[in-house]
């Protein structure tokens, strides 16, 4: 007599094995972003790079995005999860600016509602896989803050996302003061960014820079920086550790 596999026998089973799925990793991610504030609002950089596992696969990746009209938002991680996000706010702004109540959201609104959508997915288990920057200015009021994939966020002067809060932050605390001009913001950004490209393997020399200010979001066209390769350490990495492994 032959037996039949129960899976099969009920068709039922099939259904909720396959609505159960759940992003187990990434494909195609982005790698740092960094914001600071500075004294007319806010800058944030980023690279175009977008990796499939580790392979740099894409190089014209744009990271950062404004939202509404206070607000930038900058994302590390998988870009398609960044584009959901993205079709998230599209509707948020979009039904606020139905109420034409003459009043929109600010940055800070913006940035709690990110808070509450990934803290919503990591309880349900299928986490949109991204680290957000979120950064704007209403009413003169400078704001900046982050969230991670399962809603850690906090606001700060400087923030960044991926391999940037481990190498860029320490730099930041020690370079960023309060008056910082756009100039100075820029030549800041630029250190930290040369940085990441030296030790990050994700990262890659074309970038971009935005500023969000109370006339609006400007984002810079792709550029490099300018390095130097010729240190010691990268001539023979592997000195003093022959046999390590």
């Amino acid at each position: 007599m032959q037996l039949m596999d129960s899976s099969h026998s009920n068709p039922m089973s099939l259904c909720s094995q396959a609505d159960s799925q759940r992003t187990l990793y990434p494909y195609v991610t982005g790698t740092s972003v960094i914001g600071v504030k500075y004294k007319d609002g806010i800058l944030m950089a980023a690279d175009m790079g977008g990796s499939y596992g580790s392979t740099l696969r894409y190089k014209s990746v744009e990271r950062m995005k404004p939202i509404g009209k206070h607000s930038l938002l900058g994302a590390s991680g998988e870009i398609s999860d960044f584009q959901e996000i993205l079709h998230y706010l599209d509707e948020l702004i979009l039904y606020d600016n139905m109420w034409d109540d003459g009043n929109s959201l600010g940055p800070k609104e913006v940035h709690s509602y990110l808070t509450r959508v990934m803290y919503n997915r990591r309880n349900k288990f299928n986490p949109l896989w991204n680290s957000l920057v979120l950064g704007g200015v209403k009413n003169g009021q400078k704001y900046l803050g982050t969230v991670s994939m399962i809603g850690v966020h906090f606001e700060d002067n400087h923030v960044a996302t991926g391999f940037g809060n481990h190498l860029a932050r320490p730099i930041l605390r020690d370079e960023w003061h309060e008056d910082l001009s756009f100039e100075d913001g820029v030549k800041l950004l630029e250190k930290c960014m040369r940085v990441l490209l030296y030790r990050d393997r994700s990262a890659v020399n074309k970038l971009q820079i935005a500023k969000i200010t109370e006339e609006g979001v400007t984002i810079s066209q792709p550029y490099s920086l300018k390095t130097f390769w010729g240190f010691s350490a990268f001539q023979n990495p592997t000195v003093g550790a022959e046999g390590s492994w």
